[in-house]
């Protein structure tokens, strides 16, 4: 069981062909199970500039308004889900698109970030609150390949943006996943972003739990959801350059990028 978390930077930005999205269903077709978690973060950037929306920030955190999240759940439970499912079953494969909340997968819960001591209301941003993985185990047993986009709704089915990779770590986790992939647009965890020679090779959760708070940028979301996914239940992790079709197929066969083990 392998659930693949595909980033919105490794996506295509056209209509061509995409040999990473060949590359899993070709590891589908050949008797994988495979659950694909997508993001899409350039996709909703491009759309809301074009309605001049999302522009407030605080903190480094974008405001989601309701209108910006009207777009956000159209770009990603809509455009980027559909184009994923659409290519995957012209690959052959029985590929079968849902919003993260679908069938009780997951109910979220606001998020609001602590900025300077305080919670801070961010708007329709949310968190993973619980995961029921039932509807996945039923479609992997009938023979399909779910894809998940990461908007999820609360118990009073309030939607929310939530982050892809938290998605997908708690997905491994519930799913007891041989291994989580995350497919993004640098080669692994890097000891010292940007340095690619501190490129970590492989390491396990409690070593990489000891040395968490030194990661920077956008290393810090990676290592959390690394962390999360064996926490909750996944047996690994690999993180992996989406962008670069050999570091794909090596991940695929359990080789290359970062390795994190419980």
């Amino acid at each position: 069981m392998i659930v693949i978390k595909y980033g919105g930077n490794a996506l295509p930005s056209d209509d061509s062909a995409d040999p990473v999205l060949e590359a899993i269903a070709d590891a589908f077709l050949d008797g994988e199970q495979i659950v694909l978690v997508h993001g899409g973060g350039p996709q909703i950037d491009k759309a809301l500039n074009e309605k001049g929306l999302g522009k407030e920030k605080v903190a480094g955190y974008r405001i989601t308004t309701a209108e910006v999240f009207e777009v956000v759940q159209s770009v990603l439970s809509g455009t980027v889900l559909r184009s994923i499912v659409n290519y995957l079953i012209g690959s052959e494969v029985n590929a079968v698109g849902l919003s993260a909340s679908d069938g009780g997968l997951i109910r979220a819960k606001k998020f609001k970030p602590a900025i300077d001591g305080k919670s801070v209301d961010i708007g329709f941003v949310g968190q993973v609150a619980q995961t029921n993985p039932m509807i996945l185990e039923s479609l992997i047993t009938e023979g399909y390949l779910p894809v998940i986009s990461p908007v999820a709704a609360d118990e009073d089915g309030i939607g929310y943006n939530v982050n892809a990779d938290l998605v997908a770590a708690a997905i491994a986790g519930a799913l007891k996943a041989d291994t989580a992939i995350f497919l993004t647009d640098v080669d692994g965890i890097y000891r010292s972003w940007p340095d690619k020679s501190s490129l970590i090779d492989e390491i396990s959760v409690d070593d990489l739990k000891k040395i968490s708070s030194s990661f920077t940028d956008g290393m810090i979301p990676k290592v959390t959801a690394a962390i999360s996914a064996i926490d909750l239940g996944a047996t690994s992790v690999r993180i992996a350059n989406g962008t670069d079709l050999a570091s794909v197929l090596d991940a695929l066969d359990n080789r290359g990028g970062t390795l994190v083990s419980a």
